[in-house]
């Protein structure tokens, strides 16, 4: 079974396409050595309202979203498109994300402030546009790929409601929403350097409760964006296999007290930024969830390497069979997380 999915993204390199990657931005606030002070105030626009205006990156995120809280429909799709390791997601199809885009330590977005519209630009070539003028979300929207969104100020706080989405996007990795989704995002610049996002999702025909996605994210100084493009005559998609069979799944078994020994808490760094998994055991089989995210069933392919949430986990045993260590395998290499407990 090809476990890989081999997606490219097209990006230009620090050549001459790509301008000052490593240009001092203007007029932060630095510490005597010149680094960004990231730990200075926040800065305000002209009427005290905190300026969100930057570019931002690093948006790992948490979401208390379960399976269980998903409707029946939606549970299946879920396990339907954890068991193609997710072949049919837009990202992979050269289609906008949507509006948990920002769910990816390695994206980059730049806002932009102004009285009456806040534009959020990101690096994968899509737009979010934040209406602040006063106006009320219509109640039957033409539904669109990225939303409607109007904002308003509570206190130091931006908060953003948004709906209009079509039905093509995914939520949480592998989770669907109807076209009813409805989000609301709070947005708090807490000092100069760190941004952070709480955006609360509802879909009643999806899911029984509403639930939270958290996000951190980290102002890009000294740096500039550079466009990501997907090109789908590149990607390879036409030679995934992208579907575990009932045969696959079934053709590797682990005994309950090995996979016993692979439960715990793992910690390491992927995309120069800390990665938390933990690893969980229910009737017999392994779960993941990774940096916060809803469980994914864990395939064996052998004792120690399994399959599943799209990606790949090799577990380094010692002398005992207990899991020390586990190499979380992406597309873009292999990374390796230590057991904390």
């Amino acid at each position: 079974m090809t476990r890989r999915l081999l997606f490219i993204l097209t990006t230009l390199g620090p050549t001459a396409g790509a301008q000052w990657l490593n240009h001092p931005t203007p007029g932060i606030p630095r510490l005597p050595d010149g680094k960004p002070n990231l730990a200075a105030p926040a800065p305000r626009t002209s009427d005290g309202k905190p300026d969100l205006t930057g570019l931002w990156t690093g948006f790992g995120g948490v979401a208390d979203l379960k399976l269980d809280d998903a409707q029946p429909w939606a549970r299946a799709l879920v396990q339907q498109r954890t068991d193609n390791f997710g072949k049919d997601n837009p990202r992979y199809l050269c289609l906008p994300e949507g509006p948990t885009a920002a769910d990816g330590a390695e994206a980059m977005r730049r806002i932009l402030q102004t009285p009456a519209i806040i534009a959020i630009l990101a690096n994968d070539l899509t737009y979010r546009q934040i209406f602040v003028d006063g106006r009320k979300l219509e109640t039957d929207p033409s539904p669109n790929w990225m939303g409607y969104s109007v904002g308003r100020w509570d206190g130091d706080a931006l908060v953003v409601e948004s709906a209009g989405f079509n039905d093509r996007t995914w939520l949480a990795r592998n989770y669907p929403h109807t076209e009813s989704l409805h989000m609301t995002e709070r947005y708090r610049r807490t000092d100069f350097g760190h941004l952070e996002i709480a955006a609360t999702l509802q879909d009643p025909a999806a899911y029984s409760r509403p639930w939270t996605f958290r996000v951190s994210a980290q102002l890009a100084a000294d740096t500039e964006m550079v466009d990501t493009r997907c090109d789908p005559a590149e990607s390879g998609r036409q030679h995934w296999t992208g579907t575990i069979s009932d045969a696959q799944k079934s053709s590797v078994k682990v005994a309950p007290e090995v996979l016993a020994k692979y439960v715990g808490v793992y910690k390491g760094v992927w995309a120069r930024r800390p990665r938390v998994v933990e690893i969980t055991l229910s009737d017999d089989a392994l779960f993941v969830s990774a940096a916060g995210g809803a469980p994914q069933r864990l395939f064996p392919q052998s004792e120690t390497l399994f399959s599943g949430a799209n990606l790949g986990y090799n577990f380094i045993r010692d002398d005992h069979g207990m899991a020390t260590d586990v190499f979380e395998i992406h597309v873009s290499g292999d990374y390796p997380l230590h057991r904390q407990k």
